[in-house]
């Protein structure tokens, strides 16, 4: 499974707002420089996530975006859900329908990829990250989502 450009963008901006958190409110074009993300690809995705209930946004002098719930309790699943129309591709079955071996198969496969990136939260992916090698200068975040042998 590969992530669309549009889900790594997304979880990266959340990342971003994780991290600054306790600075208040973060605007697009901060989150624009630090990332080289388009403005205009950020409206987008930032409509998608509010929407969502995942960010609230303020106006005005000092406003910008901040994550409505805590890091911790976000998870990479539902930052996946709120901006790509793909997830979950899963279907309940209407009652006495017979289903394809090939259909049971998706359903349970697509289960299992949902389940692993609802068990990741945001700020595991923050943890990740840091704990990560890095050079003299903060990298984009690029998701890995390796989970270690703890």
């Amino acid at each position: 499974m590969k992530l669309s450009t549009k889900g790594r963008h997304a979880i990266t901006a959340m990342m971003e707002l994780a991290l600054r958190h306790r600075d208040g409110p973060v605007t697009l074009a901060d989150i624009s420089v630090e990332q080289s993300i388009s403005v205009s690809y950020l409206e987008q995705l930032f409509a998608r996530l509010r929407k969502s209930g995942l960010v609230t946004g303020l106006r005005g002098p000092g406003g910008g975006y901040c994550l409505r719930r805590p890091a911790s309790e976000i998870s990479i699943a539902q930052i996946l859900e709120a901006v790509d129309d793909v997830l979950p591709t899963r279907r309940e079955p209407i009652p006495g329908e017979e289903w394809a071996q090939s259909l049971v198969m998706w359903n349970r496969l697509s289960d299992r990829m949902y389940g692993f990136l609802d068990d990741i939260s945001l700020a595991d992916a923050i943890d990740q990250q840091r704990s990560a090698p890095t050079g003299t200068e903060r990298p984009a975040f690029t998701p890995s989502f390796q989970r270690s042998a703890a």
